[in-house]
């Protein structure tokens, strides 16, 4: 894989998973749990987001070791992913939240 399309799976991953935790009501898009409300809590949410970033930072991390040696990062390089990652989960947060549904 080219160091190009290394970098755009990254990011479209990154985009799947950051959206992953807004557009269904299963735990981890895989384990259907039964909510006291017909939605999954705020926290939730949060706590699957942050490991949806997790799993794209290792993604990103194995495409990196594939290309060639890895680089250490420091800490600005975290927060401007997790910015980023909260960027790519606007549209989700949107469509959970902001978006009125029609109850049935």
């Amino acid at each position: 894989m080219s160091s190009s399309a290394g970098g755009w799976f990254v990011i479209l991953l990154a985009l799947v998973c950051a959206n992953l935790p807004f557009v269904n009501q299963r735990l981890f898009a895989a384990v259907g749990l039964r909510w006291k409300d017909a939605r999954k809590p705020l926290w939730v949410r949060v706590a699957e987001l942050i490991v949806w970033y997790a799993v794209a930072g290792a993604a990103g991390f194995a495409v990196e070791a594939g290309l060639g040696n890895t680089f250490p990062q420091g800490w600005q390089f975290y927060a401007i992913t997790a910015c980023m990652m909260l960027v790519f989960a606007f549209p989700g947060f949107t469509w959970q939240y902001l978006v009125k549904h029609r109850t049935a």
